[in-house]
């Protein structure tokens, strides 16, 4: 069960991914009420596009989903760590 998260004052909190068998830290990005939910719905992370204004599936256009292995947060509740397994680079640049 999740505490009270802290957004942010537009709804955001930001989310640090990790890959979980490497431990490397593959990305950082928002994610909103909706898109946690959608997260955990799917099985997969689901993010918040600032510049686009829209939810973003990581993965639904390139096919690099990254799996949803654990979520946790941190002491006071403002950040996340999303633990994944990623089927493929997590970067547009392909790294």
């Amino acid at each position: 069960m999740l505490p009270e998260l802290k957004y942010n004052a537009d709804g955001l909190i930001p989310c640090i991914v990790q890959d979980a068998e490497t431990k490397d830290v593959l990305m950082m990005a928002w994610m909103n009420e909706e898109s946690l939910r959608l997260s955990f719905e799917t099985g997969d992370t689901v993010f918040w596009s600032r510049s686009r204004q829209e939810i973003w599936h990581k993965g639904a256009t390139s096919g690099n989903t990254q799996k949803l292995v654990e979520l946790r947060y941190d002491c006071d509740a403002d950040t996340l760590l999303a633990i994944v397994e990623p089927a493929g680079p997590a970067c547009h640049t392909g790294a």
